[in-house]
């Protein structure tokens, strides 16, 4: 740019030298020759100052090409994709990732049932996760929908905006980890951030790994686990192979120990008495959240006294986390387990 400047001044330069021997051979005095001088000036001006204008505008020119090839070569940066997900597995694996939707379904109870990560405060509530607002939807600056088939009903809903499943869950009667982390590699495709998936779940099995080490620490006896969320309290959920306590258990080197294989959801439906067919080194998780009146039934109740959970066999709670979640979900309950208090039996 520099160079191309300083030819034009010195070319500017020779012009007015070149002019200045036919200006003193010519009479002042002349008309004729003040109106030649006066239109040779004016032309050589003319000259150079559409010289000066137009090489600066080809240089910005070849800067802006030049820099275009550039991000052609290496790639153009990734511009932010604004995602919705009334799933709660999604929006928090994405959430975990670092790539928060910037809407999801039932926000108001999202602690209640999910607990970590937790949402941004501008995550914005679609309303019912099952039926989301379409009118909402609409106004959203939305550029795509992650859901799953769970939610194929409400795909009209999204009127133009495209639609992708993304689908937390085992592919078999048991659970692995590659059930997990292939779906979040997913997200991280569909974000253009796919490192940031791989970083992680990176990180995802690091976490489970530490978790894992703190449990050992506090109860190097409690090998095997089962888990239960109560409906009320005769009647409760238990998660067997195919959910996702079955790779996050796998991961610290526990096992899962169940009663009949899983439906759909990787749940069985049993009764309190149930429990009692379970070995007796077996500790029983309940998955919160456990209202009240179910927490004083339960206590009340004389099939719970003879199973002797707290005193002959280990009994633990667990915070809520989210049992059809991602990745996300299985580092929380890593997280919650290795914190947990547990009483009676191997715990003692």
């Amino acid at each position: 740019m520099f160079p191309a400047l300083y030819q034009n001044n010195h070319s500017k330069n020779v012009s007015r030298n070149a002019v200045k021997p036919l200006i003193r051979n010519c009479s002042p005095d002349s008309p004729k020759v003040r109106l030649k001088r006066l239109s040779l000036v004016v032309s050589l001006a003319l000259t150079t100052m559409l010289t000066a204008c137009q090489e600066p505008v080809t240089e910005q020119k070849d800067v802006q090409t030049t820099a275009q090839t550039a991000a052609q070569v290496d790639g153009a940066p990734h511009v932010k994709i604004n995602i919705a997900s009334p799933d709660w597995g999604n929006a928090a694996t994405l959430t975990a990732m670092g790539y928060p939707p910037i809407a999801t379904g039932d926000v108001r109870v999202w602690d209640r049932w999910v607990g970590t990560p937790t949402l941004p405060p501008a995550t914005i509530d679609l309303g019912i996760r099952y039926q989301p607002n379409a009118e909402l939807v609409a106004q959203l600056p939305v550029d795509l929908v992650v859901d799953n088939s769970f939610y194929q009903h409400a795909r009209n809903l999204y009127g133009d905006v495209p639609a992708e499943s993304v689908m937390f869950a085992a592919k078999g009667d048991t659970a692995t980890w590659a059930d997990y982390t292939e779906p979040t590699r997913k997200l991280g495709k569909l974000i253009n951030e796919p490192k940031l998936a791989e970083d992680y779940i990176v990180k995802s099995n690091d976490d489970i790994g530490i978790a894992s080490e703190r449990l050992q620490q506090r109860y190097p006896n409690v090998k095997k686990f089962a888990v239960v969320q109560f409906a009320d309290a005769n009647n409760m959920r238990m998660y067997v192979a195919n959910s996702l306590f079955q790779p996050a258990l796998a991961h610290m080197g526990k096992e899962l120990d169940v009663l009949g294989k899983g439906n759909q959801w990787g749940f069985v439906p049993i009764r309190m008495g149930d429990l009692a067919t379970l070995d007796n080194d077996t500790c029983l998780l309940i998955i919160n959240p456990l209202s009240p009146i179910t927490r004083a039934e339960i206590d009340d109740s004389l099939i719970w006294q003879r199973l002797s959970y707290g005193h002959d066999r280990c009994v633990g709670e667990l915070p809520p986390v989210w049992i059809y979640g991602g990745m996300a979900s299985l580092v929380g309950l890593a997280n919650n387990l290795s914190n947990v208090t547990l009483k009676g039996g191997a715990a003692s």
